[in-house]
């Protein structure tokens, strides 16, 4: 799910940086060092919105070096229980399959597929029914449930189902 929140930040920042594109400098080096990252608090960052408020520098001893603190306003992508997602599967295996929903890693295990589904070896790996007419392969896009998060500081791995009503492929790149 995503959230727009306000965050703190200590930026540091060089003394060559200083002069009159001091605030573009500091705002450009927050957007490359927060945007795409991961805190297991708060989620993934996705884009910086806006600035609040740059507060008043501190000259570092020794260095020249000065610490802003910055107050700005992002989009964070934060994943839970039992959230309904569509992910795009990247790999496929005899364990299950893993799929990508933006920045987040979904394991599917083969015990939460549904139970006609069987897996296929081969050039292409994939889980199909047996009649053939729905196929789990890489690339393809599916529904479905997330059932258990873990966080660690710097990352979110999740666990899904797609055995559940109204979840599996949604689009199949063999058939497109």
């Amino acid at each position: 799910m995503f959230f727009h929140i306000v965050l703190e930040r200590n930026m540091q920042l060089h003394p060559r940086h200083f002069g009159r594109n001091l605030r573009e400098n500091l705002v450009a080096k927050l957007m490359k060092d927060v945007e795409g990252t991961c805190s297991g608090q708060h989620g993934f960052v996705v884009a910086i919105t806006g600035i609040e408020n740059i507060g008043k520098g501190l000259i570092r001893d020794g260095t020249g070096f000065v610490t802003f603190p910055v107050k700005y306003q992002c989009v964070v992508f934060r994943p839970f229980k039992g959230e309904i997602l569509e992910a795009v599967v990247t790999m496929v295996n005899k364990m299950g399959f893993f799929a990508e929903a933006g920045p987040v890693q979904i394991f599917v295990s083969n015990h939460l597929i549904p139970d006609d589904m069987e897996f296929q070896s081969g050039d292409m790996p994939n889980y199909t029914t047996s009649d053939g007419s729905v196929k789990i392969q890489k690339d393809s896009e599916v529904r479905l449930k997330i059932i258990g998060t873990r966080v660690d500081a710097t990352e979110i791995f999740c666990i899904g189902t797609i055995k559940d009503d109204f979840l599996g492929v949604i689009n199949d790149p063999a058939t497109a």
